[in-house]
């Protein structure tokens, strides 16, 4: 596992932007390790261990929008390539890019008993807003979901 790390902020609650970056290059099983660096940023960055119930929904509400965004990019792309968290006093942004042609989507009619299609819906109602950057000339995408921080 190769990561990059931002400048450091000071320790606890998030003061300043905060990012971290994880490259998924040549790697297996991205999804737990996807998840798990991004519970040590939460720990890191004061998420957890949660004092409330509250805090402990918002935590596990990052960790539930990194994995669905990881998979997709399992699923309908190439894998991939980066797992970049930035977090500042109101909003912690996930951001996953892949070398996929796709365009991510809720599937609608959303059928809660049909397996499988949930990720997209999953993220949309999670999170305060989401979206797809693309770079004119470069293959792929970044998905993107920004959820509140925990009061």
């Amino acid at each position: 596992m190769r990561s990059t790390r931002a400048p450091a902020s000071p320790p606890g609650p998030p003061g300043g932007a905060q990012a971290r970056r994880l490259s998924f290059e040549d790697q297996s099983g991205v999804v737990p390790m996807a998840r798990d660096f991004t519970r040590q940023a939460l720990y890191d960055w004061g998420w957890l261990p949660a004092a409330t119930a509250d805090r402990r929904a918002a935590a596990e509400d990052v960790l539930l929008v990194v994995s669905e965004l990881v998979t997709n990019a399992c699923l309908h792309a190439e894998g991939p390539d980066l797992l970049t968290i930035t977090c500042d006093r109101k909003v912690i942004r996930l951001e996953v890019t892949d070398r996929g042609t796709g365009q991510p989507s809720p599937r609608t009619p959303h059928r809660a008993g049909r397996p499988g299609g949930h990720g997209m819906f999953i993220v949309q109602r999670l999170c305060l807003d989401w979206g797809v950057l693309r770079t004119p000339d470069v293959a792929g995408k970044t998905v993107w979901a920004e959820l509140g921080t925990p009061s």
